[in-house]
């Protein structure tokens, strides 16, 4: 066993949470990731992994030796990508984190671009609408929308996105349109739950944002699902124009109460330092600064 791979498969395990994970994110086996692990343990003369049938857990030398694996990792990878930098090649794994529906849509379809120049870089997306702890789970950027918490994290703004009231027009046949905020009362109103305040929506009236209750029989946690339902003649939802835009533009769906503006939203790509920055995250994030700032609309930029 070469060492820095059974470094790389221990880090991968942890990370993974499984040796069937770390086999899969790997491209080995099952049974040549425990072999690895076993043999650096060996190797150590520790115990770095407690194995149950269902799960994976640190001993405290596992604790200490992942914290340094990591370290001697991304050394050694920024090490070979300063050299390959120079002539557009990149190795290692780039592990990144985006909201379900803006990753699906936009990040899926650039991380295929970036991979056609990077042959060897591995490249993980994970999808979820938490936020995800870039030091602790091994994550190298992500991409967040909304206000940014207070952290040791830095970030460089990608673009906007907007929140679009929208209904089809069949829906808006048999319902008019609201002509303020308060007349969505009178609608059935696809609340999304990942909203912060899924159940009073945010509207500008008379200069100042304000919370409208909105009510309605449909609750999803996703924007994407949200559209869905609203093209299919459900009601009116709130949901990001990334979602929709294309959708408004072809005429299948209306935006309504265009008069009264809801929340804008930055996009934002967050790093732990940029200092040590290893160069498949800076050309990365390059990569996307120019993406965003060429593209003319939505369509545009997947």
């Amino acid at each position: 066993m070469d060492v820095l791979d059974g470094m790389r498969t221990f880090v991968a395990s942890v990370e993974a949470g499984s040796f069937t994970a770390a086999a899969q994110r790997l491209g080995i086996s099952k049974k040549l990731v425990s072999k690895y692990i076993s043999q650096l343990e060996g190797r150590l003369g520790v115990r770095l992994l407690h194995r149950t049938t269902r799960s994976l857990s640190l001993s405290d030398d596992g604790r200490r030796y992942y914290a340094r694996c990591k370290e001697l990792i991304e050394a050694f990878e920024e090490m070979e990508n300063s050299i390959g930098s120079r002539t557009g090649s990149l190795k290692g794994n780039l592990r990144l984190a985006a909201p379900s529906t803006f990753g699906e849509m936009y990040l899926q379809p650039m991380l295929q671009d970036f991979a056609q120049t990077h042959g060897q870089l591995t490249m993980e997306l994970i999808l979820g609408d938490r936020h995800v702890d870039l030091a602790g789970e091994g994550v190298d950027m992500a991409l967040r929308i909304g206000n940014l918490a207070d952290s040791g994290m830095r970030a460089r703004k990608l673009g906007q996105t907007e929140l679009w009231a929208i209904a089809s027009p069949e829906y808006l046949a048999d319902n008019p349109a609201p002509t303020t905020p308060g007349e969505l009362k009178k609608h059935h109103c696809i609340r999304d739950t990942n909203m912060a305040s899924p159940n009073a929506w945010p509207f500008t009236c008379g200069g100042q944002l304000k919370k409208i209750p909105v009510n309605g029989r449909y609750m999803v946690n996703s924007a994407r699902a949200v559209r869905d339902m609203v093209l299919a003649h459900g009601g009116i939802g709130l949901c990001p124009d990334y979602v929709v835009a294309e959708d408004v533009a072809r005429g299948r769906l209306r935006r309504v109460l265009a008069g009264n503006p809801s929340l804008s939203l930055d996009i934002n790509a967050v790093f732990l330092d940029a200092r040590y920055m290893p160069a498949k995250v800076r050309m990365f994030l390059d990569f996307l600064i120019e993406r965003f700032n060429r593209a003319k609309g939505w369509k545009n930029l997947a």
